[in-house]
């Protein structure tokens, strides 16, 4: 009994020094490769606060944890202190954060977006307290560059996307988008994307133009389309209960780190967008690259009313709150950098 007494004991010290220990390193993974948009970020996240305390941060790029749904369960459960991870999949938690699918909203001028995104009070207000209904402290969001949809055929409109199966995140309002788009929306763990487009399964997608590039999606198709409807965002997060659990000093340097990684990816993130193509066109000359003109992106132009209105119809008022503060803050946004 006492032997028995004392091996309680001494895992009750071990696992006390075990938990010690894994507090002073954090946890940290996101959807992406370690030398995307995402990992460049976590890195400089990792700097920062390596080189003003004694944490240590390990980072967990996409897959080592497995998909986005794995990652942000672990995350709300404390496994992770920290996770990037889009709106397009936290929407499935948080329906208003699909907001920024709805097409068109978000500006296509880089200086107009990125002050969006460091002022928008949608942003820094009215999203915190729905994402710590979910167990988490948002941190910060930010762009990762135009999206623009890779397709077997030609796309010049809407009626070029009609019977196209076309995979998009688990996502309601971008399923939508497709809808109005003329596409057949079909919803694909990202892992599947390319062995379902190189088979026909599906005949487009969407991304990021650096992630069209970094994945080589265009292997697998002949046409990229960017018809300017949509910029990539991500949101990076923290356990509620850990970072609660901080002190006032950890919080501070919690929140420089992300400030100082927000300004490093803002212009590393726009510069990228800028050799994606080009490095793409490098490696498949014959792929055909098309920007749509104004007149041609009228008509999807023309889907974004509906969109809004089934955003509002799944997210209610308070939806309808954080619609109108962003268009309000995109709106203050272009009158400062005019």
């Amino acid at each position: 009994m006492i032997n028995h007494v004392k091996t309680l004991t001494l895992s009750a010290v071990a696992l006390t020094l075990s938990s010690a220990a894994f507090a002073d390193t954090w946890r940290y993974a996101h959807e992406e490769a370690a030398d995307e948009v995402q990992g460049v970020f976590a890195q400089k996240f990792k700097e920062e606060i390596e080189a003003n305390s004694d944490h240590n941060v390990q980072l967990f790029p996409f897959g080592t944890l497995g998909e986005s749904a794995d990652t942000m369960e672990q995350a709300q459960s404390g496994i992770l202190q920290f996770v990037d991870q889009s709106p397009g999949f936290t929407g499935a938690l948080i329906p208003e954060a699909q907001v920024f699918f709805v097409p068109y909203l978000l500006p296509q001028n880089e200086a107009t977006l990125q002050e969006f995104f460091r002022t928008s009070k949608a942003i820094k207000e009215l999203f915190p307290p729905l994402y710590a209904e979910q167990g988490l402290e948002l941190l910060t969001m930010f762009p990762e560059g135009e999206v623009c949809m890779t397709t077997k055929d030609e796309v010049r409109s809407p009626e070029d996307l009609n019977d196209v199966k076309f995979r998009v995140m688990t996502n309601p309002l971008l399923v939508e988008s497709y809808k109005q788009f003329g596409a057949t929306p079909t919803p694909l763990p990202w892992g599947e994307v390319y062995g379902a487009m190189q088979t026909g399964i599906i005949q487009g997608q969407e991304n990021p133009r650096f992630f069209l590039n970094s994945t080589k999606m265009y292997e697998v198709t002949n046409y990229i389309t960017c018809i300017g409807h949509n910029n990539f965002t991500t949101a990076v997060m923290a356990n509620k209960k850990f970072y609660d659990g901080l002190s006032d000093e950890d919080k501070k340097l919690v929140q420089n780190a992300t400030d100082a990684a927000f300004e490093y990816i803002l212009g590393y993130q726009a510069e990228l967008d800028k050799k994606s193509f080009e490095s793409i066109k490098e490696a498949k000359p014959d792929i055909t690259i098309n920007i749509l003109s104004e007149e041609e992106r009228a008509p999807f132009m023309a889907t974004s009313g509906p969109v809004e209105e089934a955003y509002i119809g799944m997210t209610g008022d308070k939806g309808k709150e954080i619609l109108d503060q962003m268009k309000a803050d995109l709106d203050a946004a272009n009158a400062a950098t005019q």
